[in-house]
């Protein structure tokens, strides 16, 4: 068994879900007292999120550059950056090790490729939607991708940063993210990812009348999946 580096920490809240997820994907592929090998580096989210606000994308990298460095001397064959957002940054972490990094997107596309679907509705936080470093990866997969009206993008990323990363889940905020998820539906959109790792923590299956591909999930899964290869 392969060991997963893992960066978390943005946020802890959906790092512990990665947590839980790779370690039951593990017991229940190899059964017994299996569970998966993976070093966790839990960064001060406060910190990059300042990054984030300051456009200091360069300074983030670097800083987890140097996370994903101390990862690789500690034992990790792979990384796995526990974001959506802070995929932004790969070039700068790249640099800094001689490891892979599984991209969350190319796992997520490969996901929406197996359900034939072409169209998709994008949520997570502005950055996310609105920059072309997450969605031109899913486009260069052949997968077409919508996003909400600049008023609900701010609306979608304030509650993923002021309740979710935080853990407070509210029905109000679930009720609006229905609401965006069906103006993207009658807008042409056959699937939505939840392009964040705290918006699954919100949002659910029922919640939305098109299938739903939850970023944290499927990056987990596929890091298992990696990790159990041969």
């Amino acid at each position: 068994m392969k060991t997963i580096g893992l960066i978390g920490g943005m946020s802890w809240e959906s790092t512990v879900e990665y947590y839980r997820i790779i370690n039951e994907e593990v017991k229940n592929r190899l059964g017994g007292l299996h569970s998966a090998k993976c070093l966790i580096y839990s960064i001060d989210f406060e910190e990059i999120e300042r990054y984030q606000a300051e456009e200091k994308w360069e300074q983030a990298g670097t800083l987890l550059g140097e996370v994903a460095h101390s990862l690789e001397i500690a034992g990790a064959d792979f990384i796995v950056i526990c974001t959506n957002t802070m995929h932004k940054v790969l070039e700068h972490i790249e640099e800094k090790i001689d490891i892979p990094i599984l991209h969350i997107a190319d796992a997520t596309a490969t996901q929406i490729q197996k359900s034939n679907i072409g169209t998709i509705g994008l949520l997570g936080t502005k950055y996310t939607m609105e920059q072309e470093f997450y969605k031109s990866r899913l486009e260069s997969n052949g997968i077409k991708v919508l996003i909400p009206d600049p008023a609900e993008r701010e609306m979608v990323h304030k509650v993923i940063y002021e309740e979710l990363c935080v853990g407070n889940i509210r029905q109000s905020s679930r009720e609006y993210y229905k609401q965006v998820i069906k103006r993207l539906v009658d807008d042409g959109a056959e699937g939505i990812v939840l392009g964040c790792t705290e918006i699954g923590l919100l949002v659910k299956a029922e919640d939305s009348e098109v299938p739903l591909f939850n970023t944290t999930v499927i990056h987990a899964v596929e890091s298992v999946n990696i990790a159990l290869q041969p």
